[in-house]
């Protein structure tokens, strides 16, 4: 089509991401680093052909050596591919999931089509095994998905760190797993063991997952929402967990500390809240009610994994709020991102940081 007339050839390598560090606010932006990498920018610019191009470039590389569990491939929304901002691109074993997070005009979206269409011809996509592409229009209020390739698929069973996870595809905003939070799952499952976990605003219990695989003793999942923790349970049967070790609350937590605290104390709480919740909760507001409360969740050798995924509010948002809000707690580290989540600044992008009671 009209795309692949303007398409340009650009020289791509695979980078190594072994060994990232954030000692300053600057990450390097994407696994794919072309010989002149565009700079990062402070505001959106138009989904051209150069930027469709270099959309086009990266995702044939990512095909060509296709992940073997779920992945992010394309993460426009960190800000390091003028014109892509707004759009992102999962690997969901076989699923090609686009998602824009923006309305384009008209003749971007067709033209998008296009380049996306013209993918599927090629052989980086026969090699990988993809066998179905889905384009979601997150900026609609219903997330309204198309199919481009493939027969419908209402939910899919994915596979991260050799666990297993039911997705939902086409009916709601999100899938029901988080892919950045990779890394976070991986040190729940890493620091769980003999652990009695509190896994606040659950969501689909993968934290949840995650610390029962890597031994914990009993995990209470929070979440107002009931259809999230049912699918925490299947996550869970999923995996042939012990569901005897699993506790399931489906309340507001503001309104439930009692229940709460009664299940405690625990060794290991986890917090991951939404930015923002209409009636449930606001960032700014409700994150140190939270924080308060601490002192009385953790045992006497607790630890805390705060998370926050709001790009206007740095890790100091988190670090002071504790220092205030639960003082005997110490900042001990903050967990890498994984490589596939580039971020112009790594302070926008998924926060995720550990504290520990002071001895």
């Amino acid at each position: 089509g009209e795309f692949l007339a303007l398409a340009r050839v650009a020289a791509v390598t695979i980078k190594s991401h072994e060994g990232m560090r954030f000692g300053n606010t600057r990450q390097n932006c994407g696994a794919i680093v072309f010989k002149m990498p565009p700079p990062p920018i402070a505001g959106p610019c138009p989904m051209n052909a150069d930027a469709l191009s270099t959309l086009h470039d990266h995702l044939l590389t990512a095909l060509a050596d296709a992940p073997a569990e779920t992945r992010r491939l394309f993460h426009g929304r960190g800000r390091c591919w003028p014109g892509l901002e707004q759009l992102t691109v999962d690997w969901l074993q076989g699923v090609v999931l686009v998602s824009l997070f923006k309305e384009p005009e008209a003749a971007q979206l067709e033209d998008l089509k296009q380049m996306l269409m013209a993918i599927t011809e090629s052989a980086q996509w026969q090699q990988s095994g993809a066998h179905t592409l889905l384009l979601q229009h997150r900026y609609l209020l219903q997330s309204t998905t198309e199919w481009l390739l493939g027969e419908a698929i209402e939910e899919l069973i994915i596979t991260e760190g050799g666990l297993r996870y039911r997705v939902d595809l086409g009916r709601k905003q999100n899938t029901g797993l988080f892919l950045d939070m990779r890394y976070g799952r991986d040190w729940v499952r890493a620091n769980a063991a003999g652990k009695r976990v509190l896994n606040l605003f659950a969501y689909t219990c993968g934290f949840s997952v995650a610390a029962i695989e890597g031994g914990a003793e009993h995990v209470v999942n929070l979440d107002m929402s009931s259809p999230a923790l049912n699918r925490g349970r299947d996550n869970h049967r999923l995996n042939g967990h012990d569901m005897s070790k699993v506790s399931f609350l489906g309340h507001d937590l503001f309104k439930s500390w009692g229940k709460v605290i009664g299940k405690g104390p625990y060794d290991l709480v986890i917090i991951d809240p939404p930015s923002f919740q209409k009636g449930s909760f606001l960032l700014t507001k409700d994150y140190q009610r939270v924080l308060r409360r601490l002192p009385e969740l953790l045992s006497p050798e607790g630890t805390v994994l705060a998370c926050m995924n709001d790009p206007a509010f740095g890790a100091d948002f988190l670090i002071d709020g504790v220092m205030r809000e639960a003082p005997g707690l110490r900042f001990e580290r903050r967990l890498e991102n994984p490589p596939e989540f580039p971020d112009a600044d790594v302070e926008c992008g998924l926060k995720a940081l550990v504290f520990t009671l002071k001895d």
